[in-house]
């Protein structure tokens, strides 16, 4: 019974300096200002809409954090075709449209499928910005109505995205059929055809073979982004060996080492076009990318929403983003064409020129704000 008694003596007593610490921390917070009062607002800007939550650290001291995404929008851009260097557009001295390479090419093209092919390809832009966001607002001056702002926003790091649009995927069939018949065309070592275990070399017609045809327009189809501003090298990852073709007897081939593991090969040099071609999937895809931590400073100004109200603020916040120096638009080979390519011509050059110049993402955001105690 002692042992009872004396245990429940020792249980009440650590009970008791528990209590009595909760409640020193509760004092401490309330005399110095910390986490005593909760302001929640929605905001709306250049970083998209969302909401955060704020507190007080002090007489002076704020912190808010939240969350904004852009809403979703599109922006259509156009890539002109090309073939074998020359553009689907063709004008006399006159200004006169007249008869080019990718105009014979696309009724051919129609008359093989039965689609038409067009001379440019529509690729549809798309944000997808949204940020969690960690901010520290400090009120230098007595009346609280200015602000100064630090902190961070973090999210995945593409915040912009574009793609083919759907009425632009015959001809980027087209295009992606045409370059598979060119390099069978040129190869002599390579069918021209094979399907169902049928193998076709070359035919003529009209004393022309048609692999002469094909090779005639003079190189492949692609769209002439702009030129690539330094040399481009590729590292071979592994070893790479030839493989016996179709027709040649397992019994007499050897493997040779075509490259070697860590050898590396100049594959265009600064100046030479750049030509984009379909994916293997068929698209064409460009994604914008920044890093995914973004340092933030800025300064605000606020008040009162409603002349009675004190629980109702509205504030105005401007700022920068920093997100990591020039962001990058990786097309869906691997090119970024912000570090990679120049002389981009048309909306899409206006587009590369302008997120290239900007090392910072401007901020200007309105937030209103509901003090809930």
């Amino acid at each position: 019974m002692k042992k009872i008694v004396l245990s429940i003596m020792a249980v009440c007593t650590l009970t008791a300096a528990h209590a009595q610490d909760s409640l020193s921390t509760q004092s401490w917070f309330k005399k110095n200002n910390v986490f005593q009062n909760l302001d929640i607002s929605v905001t709306a800007g250049t970083t998209g809409i969302g909401f955060d939550v704020a507190s007080k650290i002090g007489k002076n001291v704020q912190l808010r954090a939240g969350y904004e995404f852009m809403p979703r929008f599109n922006k259509s851009l156009y890539f002109p075709i090309e073939i074998g260097g020359q553009p689907a557009r063709q004008y006399d001295a006159n200004g006169n449209r007249v008869e080019s390479r990718f105009d014979r090419l696309a009724k051919m093209l129609q008359q093989v499928t039965g689609y038409e092919v067009k001379d440019e390809v529509e690729m549809i832009g798309k944000p997808t910005l949204n940020n969690f966001k960690f901010l520290v607002d400090v009120f230098p001056f007595r009346n609280k109505h200015w602000h100064v702002t630090a902190g961070f926003y973090w999210g995945k790091s593409q915040f912009a995205y574009a793609e083919n649009s759907t009425t632009a995927m015959t001809s980027l069939l087209a295009v992606g059929m045409f370059n598979q018949l060119y390099e069978r065309a040129v190869d002599v070592d390579k069918p021209l055809f094979e399907f169902d275990n049928i193998v076709i070399w070359d035919f003529s017609a009209g004393g022309v073979s048609l692999s002469e045809r094909i090779a005639g327009y003079g190189g492949r189809m692609g769209f002439h982004v702009g030129n690539y501003k330094h040399d481009i090298y590729y590292t071979y990852p592994e070893d790479v060996w030839s493989e016996p073709g179709e027709y040649d007897d397992p019994d007499d081939f050897e493997p040779e080492l075509i490259h070697a593991k860590g050898e590396t090969v100049l594959l265009h040099k600064a100046g030479d076009p750049y030509m984009m071609e379909p994916g293997t999937d068929g698209m064409v895809k460009v994604r914008a990318k920044s890093n995914s931590f973004k340092p933030y400073l800025g300064f605000g100004y606020g008040g009162r929403l409603l002349k009675n109200r004190d629980d109702w603020h509205v504030s105005f916040d401007a700022g920068m983003m920093f997100w990591g120096g020039t962001p990058d638009l990786i097309t869906h080979d691997g090119t970024n064409l912000t570090q990679d390519v120049t002389d981009i011509t048309g909306k899409v050059g206006d587009w590369v020129d302008l997120l290239g110049g900007i090392k910072v993402y401007p901020v200007l955001s309105v937030r209103f704000t509901k003090t809930l105690f």
